[in-house]
């Protein structure tokens, strides 16, 4: 997956905004949360970086190719990255995000959530 391919899955799903920042990774959120980040891997790497739950989190850990994320899992955040284009699985990768992008949404105030129409009925 390029960060092209990447973007444009992102933007895919419900609410989600885009912006450039930490030296220039792709940043996703919803609802104003991050969700997910393309970015910071060496010159010529893609790395991918998303939120998962508790149990992912452990089952991801011990998977080739994936790791906790810089800066994110050192604070306690159950956040993976997947750092091994050789070992990505595209429709795999996209499954995640797609459990990252409700995980934040669910976070977000019931409010918030009807406002973006998220995860109504």
């Amino acid at each position: 997956m390029t960060y092209d391919e990447f973007n444009d899955f992102c933007a895919s799903l419900r609410a989600t905004t885009h912006v450039v920042q930490w030296g220039g990774a792709q940043v996703w959120k919803v609802g104003g949360k991050v969700f997910a980040i393309g970015g910071w891997g060496e010159e010529g790497e893609v790395r991918f970086t998303f939120k998962t739950s508790e149990s992912d989190f452990f089952m991801l850990d011990d998977r080739p190719g994936y790791r906790p994320a810089p800066y994110f899992a050192t604070r306690g955040m159950k956040w993976i990255q997947q750092h091994d284009a050789e070992l990505l699985d595209v429709a795999e990768l996209k499954h995640y995000l797609e459990k990252s992008h409700k995980l934040v949404s669910l976070g977000l105030t019931k409010k918030k959530q009807k406002e973006l129409g998220l995860n109504q009925g």
